[in-house]
């Protein structure tokens, strides 16, 4: 594994979200003096925190998996989620999701097989149940050949996975397992339900290709969302970075928030200060930087050519009457609600490349909305918000939509409208009221993700193409620069919240020298 060449005793982390207060306890369990630079009032980036009139709400990501990695990150300063001041309390939701489809019918997800299959044969049949137990067989399979050398590890070329004997053995796997074909086709052979397909191959919108395209590698991810388990801390998401934070601090690690770091300077290809824009300039031996591919020039960095990014998303944070949502079809932390149209729905969200790497600007409004709604207060009573109106609960809704680069569209006078139309379409499915008494008090489109700097506006990064994955995958020790690190979900292994951690600790090993695994075989499921 290359590392940071020259001494790395100071080091200073660019940007407080996962990623970077990951890489921040790892450097500082190494014994590194470290300075972590956030330029927003709160640690956590993409799990931060929205500030309502009398509540908070998670302003990103709201689905947690593999907590452990949360706990091994702890560990690095000999910490645990017990004993910090603010103790983190981590729920594992059962169900994980609650799925509704045009025809009426539901399915609840659970990550207990007895009680997955039991949903099954309720909703499919006992012959389909069979076919899910052997379908999350393969599954997990393809996660355990896939985790520790493809994810959690270091590429410096994508000859390492011939290199290395575990490496080699690991793609050996994969290829036996059929790890290179499609994952739709493949989900479809074990199942006959289009239905329960859904569940076991949207979560490729995460890697931002459509499951019919996207590489059967990527199981690993509804692997870990149906089998291994969806989890909530108490308090928000929010809580895993502000335990993070007090960790880093409670180790002596130094961090700066409401400060904006505008440049790096270089010297003899190393970063040597670090200026902010209050006018400091915090010397350094090595950099973390977590600016997402979208705003990396201005730190001194380049990107490469013909990179394409994943879909971006309407995002939609308020609050809503408890007594309206309870009267609500679902009463679910997380509910996908799926339009009719499926296949077509990728095709209008997702940028296709033209013949020569460039990106046709084709992409469209879902016709049919597939969506995601959110209702955190479910799991924890305590996000409930009394009013003298009554009792009201956080409510997310999130509807994937085409980035900037597919679908320039004008989003200010757009959003609001498009917000009304998606509103309507949940009153047509049942959810009377939502129009009416959803107050909205933050608004996400591709707009927002711009001008926070994230690559044709999207908060998913780049789309996990063959060529954009594994050793493929923009480098975390880029050639720019001889002692600064990229990490975030740009980079090494990709994106989403298991990865952002293990990018950070990724970071970390470049600058220590240490391979700072903390286990060889990944984690499995109960049962």
């Amino acid at each position: 594994m290359k590392t940071v060449a020259g001494p790395t005793d100071r080091v200073v982390v660019i940007g407080a979200g996962l990623s970077g207060l990951a890489a921040a306890l790892y450097l500082r369990g190494a014994g590194r003096e470290v300075t972590l630079v956030e330029r927003a009032d709160h640690p956590g980036g993409r799990v931060g925190v929205y500030r309502g009139p009398d509540y908070e709400i998670d302003n990103g990501a709201t689905v947690l998996t593999l907590p452990e990695l949360i706990t091994d990150a702890l560990a690095a300063v000999g910490r645990t989620p017990e004993s910090l001041a603010n103790p983190l309390r981590i729920i594992q939701l059962a169900p994980s999701y609650h799925a509704r489809f045009a025809d009426g019918s539901d399915i609840r997800v659970f990550a207990d097989p007895d009680a997955m299959a039991e949903e099954v044969t309720r909703t499919c049949g006992p012959e389909e149940a069979a076919r899910y137990r052997r379908l999350r067989d393969w599954l997990a399979r393809i996660y355990r050949a896939e985790f520790g050398e493809f994810m959690d590890t270091n590429f410096d070329s994508p000859l390492d996975m011939v290199r290395h004997p575990a490496k080699r053995a690991a793609l050996r796997d994969l290829v036996r397992l059929g790890g290179f074909g499609r994952l739709g086709p493949r989900v479809e052979r074990f199942l006959t339900d289009r239905r329960l397909s859904r569940l076991f191959t949207f979560q490729a919108l995460y890697a931002g290709v459509a499951p019919a395209d996207a590489l059967a590698v990527y199981g690993a991810i509804p692997h870990m969302d149906t089998s291994l388990g969806v989890y909530f801390p108490e308090g928000g998401m929010r809580a895993v970075a502000a335990a993070m934070a007090e960790a880093f601090t409670g180790a002596g690690g130094e961090l700066l928030l409401n400060t904006e770091v505008v440049g790096i300077e270089y010297q003899d290809r190393r970063a040597r200060r670090v200026r902010t824009a209050g006018g400091a300039a915090l010397a350094c031996d090595a950099v973390v930087l977590t600016a997402d591919l979208g705003s990396i020039e201005r730190f001194g960095g380049r990107n490469r050519r013909g990179l394409r990014a994943a879909p971006s998303a309407v995002v939609a944070h308020g609050t809503v009457p408890a007594e309206v949502a309870a009267a609500w079809p679902v009463q679910a932390h997380h509910t996908i609600d799926f339009g009719a149209a499926w296949a077509s729905t990728f095709a209008e969200i997702a940028a296709r490349p033209r013949r020569g790497g460039r990106t046709t600007a084709h992409g469209r409004l879902m016709s049919d909305p597939s969506l995601l709604l959110t209702r955190p207060a479910l799991t924890d009573p305590g996000l409930f918000i009394d009013r003298a109106d009554g009792r009201h609960e956080p409510f997310s809704l999130l509807a994937p939509c085409p980035n900037l680069a597919s679908a320039p569209l004008d989003w200010e006078p757009l959003a609001r409208p498009y917000l009304r139309e998606l509103l309507a379409v949940l009153e047509a499915r049942g959810y009377t009221g939502i129009a009416r008494h959803f107050t909205v008090d933050h608004l996400d489109t591709p707009a927002t993700w711009r001008a926070r700097g994230m690559i044709a506006g999207t908060p998913f990064s780049l789309a996990h193409l063959f060529r954009q994955t594994g050793p493929f995958r923009p480098r975390n020790l880029p050639g720019f620069s001889d002692n600064v690190v990229i990490a975030g979900c740009g980079t090494t292994p990709g994106v989403g919240v298991p990865t952002a951690l293990l990018s950070g600790k990724l970071a970390a090993n470049r600058v220590t020298g240490v391979d700072s695994r903390a286990r060889r075989e990944p984690p499995v499921p109960a049962g």
